[in-house]
C-alpha cells in the first residue's frame, strides 16, 4: 500500500480542514515546498496535493506551487481540486504532474471522464467524496442523490483505474477511517482504491493495509504528530520486511533519551500486533510463542515510531518505556560493558 502524505493549499498556504468545512481551515506548515522535501526525506515517493481554492472556484488557482513541487522535490504529485476540463488536465499533465484527480466533474460531466481516460489513461483518477454514503461535489458544498458505490461502478464502467474515496465525516477528525465503506467499495469494483480521511496512527495504517488497498492519504495525523510518516511507510507494506527471513531483529530505543533498551525478534504477525495495539509484541524463539512486553510486569512499551534499516531486514522501534526494560530489573538490557584488552 502506498502512503500519500497530503498538502492542501488555500491562499498559497498549507492548511487542513475539519470535515471539509472551509471555515475551519488551519495553517499547518510554513512552506509547501519545504514540507514536500520533508516528506521525501521521510521516504515518501508520492505527495497528494489539493487546490482548495480551485475546488471551490472550479478553476486552477495555486498551480505554480504544484508545478514547482513536481519539478524540484523528487516526488510524484497527485493533484486534485478545480480540474474540470481537458484544458486543465493537459496543462498539469504536460508540466510534470504525475496524476490528476477529477472530483465534482466526474458526476456532473461523465463525458469529460470518458475523454480524459481515453487521452491520459491511468494518469487520471477520480475522487469520490461521500457524506452519509452519498456523493458530495463542488468542494463538498453540495450533496447529490448518488451513492458512493453507484458512482464507483459508473467510473469503473468508463475505464477509471484509480478511485480516491473520502468519507467527509471522517476527514480531519483523526477518529479512524471508515473501514466498512472502504471494504464495501473495494469488494464492489476492480479499481485501485486510495483511502482518505480519519487516519490517526499506525494501527489505522495497519487496518487499511489489511484491506489490501492501493493507497492511503495521510494529512492531519502527520502534521499533528500522531503519525510518523517514515513509520507509516514501513507499516503500509510489512511483507517487504520479511522477504529475506521470517524472523527479524527489532532494536528497542527510548524515544526520550535515545538509549538502547533491548533487542528482540519479530515475525510478520508480531509486527502487525505491534501496529494494531501500539505496544511492542515479539516472537520468543525459546518458548515458541508471542509475547507482549509488559503484559505481566507492567513495564510496557508504547510505540512512538518504527524505522526499517536500509536493507529492510531489521527494525528500530522507538518507544516510551514504562518501568525497566530488562527482566533483570535493569532499565536497559545493555549494562554489561566489555572493555577491549589493553596491550
Amino acid at each position: 500500500m502506498i502512503i500519500f502524505p497530503a498538502i492542501d493549499i488555500k491562499g498559497g498556504q498549507c492548511v487542513r480542514l475539519y470535515k471539509g468545512d472551509f471555515a475551519t481551515a488551519q495553517k499547518v506548515a510554513e512552506d509547501p515546498f519545504e514540507t514536500a522535501l520533508s516528506f521525501k526525506k521521510s521516504g515518501a515517493e508520492w505527495v497528494h496535493m489539493v487546490d482548495l481554492d480551485g475546488a471551490k472556484k472550479g478553476e486552477r488557482v495555486n498551480s505554480d506551487i504544484f508545478l514547482e513541487i513536481a519539478k524540484n522535490s523528487g516526488l510524484k504529485v497527485q493533484l486534485g481540486g478545480g480540474i474540470r476540463d481537458m484544458g486543465s488536465l493537459e496543462y498539469y499533465l504536460s508540466r510534470g504532474i504525475a496524476r490528476c484527480v477529477i472530483g465534482s466533474a466526474a458526476i456532473k460531466n461523465p463525458e469529460f471522464v470518458r475523454q480524459a481516460i481515453k487521452e491520459f489513461g491511468d494518469r487520471v483518477a477520480v475522487g469520490i467524496d461521500a457524506l452519509n454514503g452519498m456523493v458530495a461535489a463542488e468542494g463538498w458544498l453540495e450533496v447529490s442523490e448518488i451513492s458512493f458505490i453507484e458512482a464507483a461502478k459508473r467510473m469503473e464502467g468508463m475505464g477509471v483505474s484509480t478511485i480516491i474515496f473520502t468519507d467527509i465525516s471522517k476527514d480531519g477528525t483523526l477518529e479512524g477511517p471508515n473501514y466498512a465503506q472502504l471494504s464495501q467499495l473495494s469488494n464492489s469494483v476492480s479499481c485501485n482504491i486510495i483511502a482518505s480521511g480519519g487516519v490517526r496512527n499506525l494501527g489505522h495504517i495497519n487496518g487499511l493495509a489489511n484491506l489490501r488497498l492501493y493507497g492511503a492519504i495521510c494529512g492531519k495525523a502527520i502534521y499533528s504528530g500522531t503519525l510518523n510518516l517514515s513509520s507509516a511507510i514501513v507499516a503500509a507494506e510489512p511483507e517487504r520486511l520479511f522477504r529475506k527471513s521470517e524472523l527479524i531483529p527489532a532494536i528497542i530505543q527510548d524515544d526520550n533519551t535515545g538509549q538502547v533498551l533491548m533487542l528482540a525478534y519479530m515475525d510478520i504477525e508480531a509486527f502487525k500486533r505491534t501496529l494494531k495495539t501500539g505496544t511492542t509484541w515479539f516472537w520468543s524463539r525459546s518458548r515458541r510463542e508471542y509475547w507482549n512486553k509488559g503484559a505481566t510486569s507492567g513495564n510496557t512499551q508504547q510505540v512512538v515510531s518504527i524505522y526499517a534499516d536500509c536493507d529492510n531486514d531489521s527494525l528500530l522501534v522507538r518507544v516510551i518505556q514504562k518501568g525497566n526494560a530488562c527482566h533483570t530489573g535493569a532499565y536497559s538490557c545493555f549494562f554489561k560493558e566489555i572493555k577491549p584488552k589493553e596491550d
